[in-house]
């Protein structure tokens, strides 16, 4: 059973930064094309950047030049860094893992930007 688990969120002023994490237990992370989502408060849940298996990167561009995607193989995890945050970007942030047509969701996490 794939699972995965996110941490990192929590509270931030704008302009700040905060690095998520997401461990991927039950399988090796490098089959699968990852991805970071996010959802508001009544709104819908958006793409905010994924990473494929062959390590390409793809962002909304809300987010291009402030937010990086990356993987650790060897800890069977994802990272998605976050800078410049924005009081709009306060969501919970959910990481995702994809292969053909399966997919797993985390539990998420909240992220808070206010001052």
């Amino acid at each position: 059973q794939v699972q995965l688990v996110e941490s990192g969120g929590g509270l931030v002023q704008p302009g700040g930064s905060l690095r998520l994490s997401c461990v991927v237990s039950g399988s090796i992370i490098s089959i699968f094309a990852m991805g970071w989502y996010r959802q508001a408060p009544g709104k819908q849940r958006e793409l905010v950047a994924s990473l494929t298996i062959n390590g390409n990167t793809n962002y909304a561009n809300s987010v291009k030049g402030r937010f990086t995607i990356s993987r650790d193989n060897a800890k069977n995890t994802v990272y998605l860094q976050m800078n410049s945050l924005k009081p709009e970007e306060t969501a919970v942030y959910y990481c995702n893992a994809r292969l053909g047509s399966r997919e797993f969701w985390g539990q998420g996490t909240q992220v808070t930007v206010s001052s």
